[in-house]
């Protein structure tokens, strides 16, 4: 069974929920990077201090701030027995990719399944504006699509390349969408 998951794809596609119900479904460890800095930041800790004070001057956390917080959790679980994980949200370029590849080999848990999530585009944006939110407006969401096009798409090739990415139709039902992962992992 594939333990050490990466999901990639486009804002919309699915891949928080598709996470969460696989995390829970192989009793794996979630990664998704924004709730790992809330997580910190609301126990206190050191790291969690840090980011707080990036997050309140309005700027990105960095790279290497994240990769310490993803270490932290990763050697947590690591030491209370081990167990799978699956990682949301990052890497979201090729420099992330780079050095998320160098820390999971220095603790030996590679990657074994890069899950990269397919949608149209027009899809996309009708899930996105379905949601609601008030930043959600078709500009918006189009650039965003654009953003993730420009980071992402070297990623694609990168796990590609390292024979690891397999695609995902993300069209559908929330539980064929799950289906269709679960394929991908016996």
């Amino acid at each position: 069974m594939t333990q050490r998951l990466l999901f990639l794809g486009p804002p919309g596609a699915g891949k928080g929920t598709q996470a969460q119900r696989l995390a829970a479904a192989q009793g794996l460890l979630h990664l998704s990077t924004g709730d790992l800095l809330r997580a910190e930041v609301q126990a206190g800790s050191a790291l969690g201090q840090e980011a707080e004070a990036v997050m309140a001057r309005g700027e990105l956390v960095s790279d290497a701030l994240v990769l310490a917080i993803v270490r932290s959790r990763l050697e947590q679980q690591q030491a209370a027995g081990g167990g799978g994980w699956l990682l949301d949200g990052f890497p979201r370029n090729l420099a992330q990719a780079e050095a998320l590849g160098q820390l999971l080999d220095e603790l030996g848990q590679p990657i074994q399944l890069v899950v990269l999530m397919e949608l149209d585009d027009a899809v996309l944006i009708e899930r996105l504006l379905s949601r609601g939110r008030a930043d959600d407006n078709e500009a918006v969401i189009r650039h965003r699509l654009e953003v993730y096009r420009e980071q992402t798409a070297p990623l694609i090739a990168y796990y590609r390349e390292r024979q690891l990415l397999q695609a995902v139709e993300a069209a559908g039902t929330v539980e064929a969408i799950e289906a269709r992962i679960a394929a991908l992992l016996t």
